[in-house]
């Protein structure tokens, strides 16, 4: 069984949903598609097939926000950057900065937990050519929307790869908006910090686009800018 702790009630009930939708057509029938078709490196497996909802301490200070689903991934294990490479190394990054408990994450029930850290997706399902939608990514808002609602400890939020950018700074009210790059930085108002890097794709890391110092950099970066943020928040002895 899963180590992590009890989400709170608010989070808990907007994963259900997640869990439970339908809502665009495209994205269930490629999702359900790839469950029952399987790859053959999986295909004593029972997939998930269905959305994924997000992953890690309810507490967090850093929260994660990534693309969607990876098909033979998380749309497989049913946790996000769970059995993929991009998820190998996401997980190695944040088991460094001492932010996972484990330097890897294969399914559901492998005893992974963030501690500090929160991980979720812009879009839910996994879509085909890893390529949704502008207006997938606006069906899915109202979930990332109540997620960050629930967060309410979060005080940087990375944002892996522009697509994602995109999606967190409509929700936050990031403006004016730099323009995405990785190490870019963003202050909202209020003092929270959102945080650019690329993408762990295999696009990024095969090309040397992205490296394991370059995300270890962005991860070490985020835990200085939230303990400055608690720092600045926190009431006066």
């Amino acid at each position: 069984m899963s180590t992590v702790s009890p989400q709170p009630r608010d989070l808990e009930q907007v994963t259900a949903e997640i869990v439970a939708c339908r809502a665009c057509p495209r994205l269930v029938q490629w999702r359900e598609q790839v469950a029952r078709e399987k790859r053959a490196a999986f295909r004593d497996e029972t997939y998930w097939g269905r959305a994924v909802p997000g992953f890690g301490d309810p507490r967090a200070g850093i929260v994660l926000v990534g693309l969607a689903p990876a098909a033979h991934g998380a749309n497989r294990t049913g946790r996000v950057f769970t059995g993929d490479r991009s998820g190998e190394w996401l997980y190695r990054a944040l088991h460094r900065a001492g932010l996972a408990r484990l330097p890897g994450s294969t399914h559901r029930d492998d005893g992974q937990e963030l501690t500090g850290a929160y991980i979720t997706a812009a879009v839910r399902c996994a879509p085909p050519a890893n390529r949704p939608t502008p207006a997938e990514r606006e069906t899915c808002r109202p979930f990332l929307e109540r997620e960050l609602a629930a967060l309410r400890d979060a005080r940087v939020y990375v944002a892996l790869g522009a697509f994602a950018y995109e999606a967190l700074a409509g929700i936050v009210g990031l403006r004016p908006r730099p323009r995405f790059g990785h190490g870019v930085e963003a202050p909202l108002p209020d003092g929270r910090v959102v945080l650019c890097s690329f993408h762990p794709s295999q696009q990024n890391t095969f090309t040397g686009r992205l490296t394991e110092d370059m995300l270890d950099a962005a991860f070490q970066r985020a835990l200085v800018l939230a303990a400055q943020n608690n720092a600045a928040t926190s009431p006066a002895p």
